[in-house]
């Protein structure tokens, strides 16, 4: 994800996924004043394209300026967590909900309005109301159709360590999308059977792991590889990015219930530093009104609105029909777990 405004030289570099990491950055005291006369600023961890049109309909609607500063939602959070300048943002926004845990955790986030809450159905938004869903995304295997065939495709999350898929499997471990599959197969199956799938994964997926999923969809698209683990929108944007005529992949669902077919939330929430509680609380609003989900649903984000009523894409299979794994937001819990787990296997650094 690229960074839309720079939030400041760091003395030291942020690897992907480190949410535990304890790396000390640099103060930004510059930033002290509001940048460009904005009235309120939002970390964005969120694809851009979304988060853009968001903030354009909230800033025409409302009068109120928002200063978006986009990059990777884990560097976005141990920014937070270390920043000692007090020019912490007033809001942040993330693909996933592990990262907003992670910050109400450490008790950086201020309570959501319930009335905002109340848009949302409550199973999408944080048990201790600290933050807010705004969308749904859902992992999905993504095959090459001229490299396997549907009938071939493996109906659970663990099959794909077998030896049949070596050197066939895809995978973006530092993605922060991986981690709620992870969380969710040590829900199932135990620490000790994760570590051995995630060993098992790891064994298949060495000639290709990519940085992010959007190169993992394109090279299972080109014959790169054949077969790789996504959430289903990032194959819906590549298709609308070089036309159904150029897609030589398709998606599929692992069996109903099974803990590779995950639900996972974008949510939103408010720092306790922000100066302006007032209309940081009105853009959570916005996020959860009906403008604001017909924006998601209406437009190439490719994600499912969470207000009940609206829509989503057409292209997308109905939202009630889905049929994931069962595992609550709070078991996903803040992605620790999962993080120590990959380490383990040597997923990560």
């Amino acid at each position: 994800m690229q960074v839309r405004i720079s939030r400041c030289s760091r003395a030291a570099s942020v690897v992907a996924a480190s949410l535990l990491g304890a790396t000390m950055l640099s103060g930004c005291a510059a930033l002290a004043l509001r940048p460009g006369g904005s009235d309120l600023v939002l970390y964005n961890g969120q694809h851009t394209e979304t988060t853009d049109a968001l903030v354009a309909a909230f800033e025409r609607a409302t009068g109120i300026q928002v200063s978006i500063r986009s990059n990777d939602e884990d560097v976005l959070a141990e920014q937070i967590v270390n920043e000692s300048s007090g020019a912490q943002p007033d809001l942040v926004y993330t693909e996933n909900t592990p990262v907003l845990e992670f910050l109400e955790h450490r008790h950086l986030l201020a309570g959501v309005n319930p009335t905002t809450l109340h848009e949302i159905p409550s199973r999408y938004d944080s048990p201790g109301g600290y933050w807010l869903g705004v969308s749904a995304r859902v992992s999905v295997l993504v095959f090459n159709t001229g490299l396997v065939e549907r009938s071939e495709l493996p109906r659970s999350i663990l099959d794909l360590a077998s030896p049949a898929w070596r050197g066939k499997l895809a995978i973006a471990p530092q993605e922060t999308d991986f981690q709620p599959i992870v969380t969710a197969v040590e829900h199932a199956y135990g620490k000790k059977a994760a570590l051995r799938w995630l060993e098992g994964i790891r064994s298949n997926s060495q000639a290709h792991e990519y940085q992010d999923n959007e190169a993992l969809t394109a090279a299972v698209n080109s014959g790169q590889a054949a077969i790789g683990i996504i959430n289903h929108y990032y194959w819906y944007r590549l298709r609308s990015e070089i036309g159904a005529g150029s897609m030589h992949s398709a998606i599929a669902d692992f069996a109903p219930g099974d803990p590779g077919y995950v639900v996972d939330v974008s949510g939103a929430a408010i720092l306790r530093s922000t100066h302006d509680m007032r209309d940081a609380q009105r853009f959570l609003a916005f996020l959860a009104s009906p403008e604001g989900q017909h924006i998601i649903a209406l437009s190439d984000s490719f994600e499912y609105p969470l207000r009940p009523g609206i829509r989503a894409a057409r292209a997308l299979p109905p939202f009630a029909g889905l049929r994931p794994y069962p595992i609550t937001l709070a078991q996903l819990g803040d992605g620790g777990e999962a993080v120590f787990l990959m380490r383990r296997a040597g997923m990560l650094p």
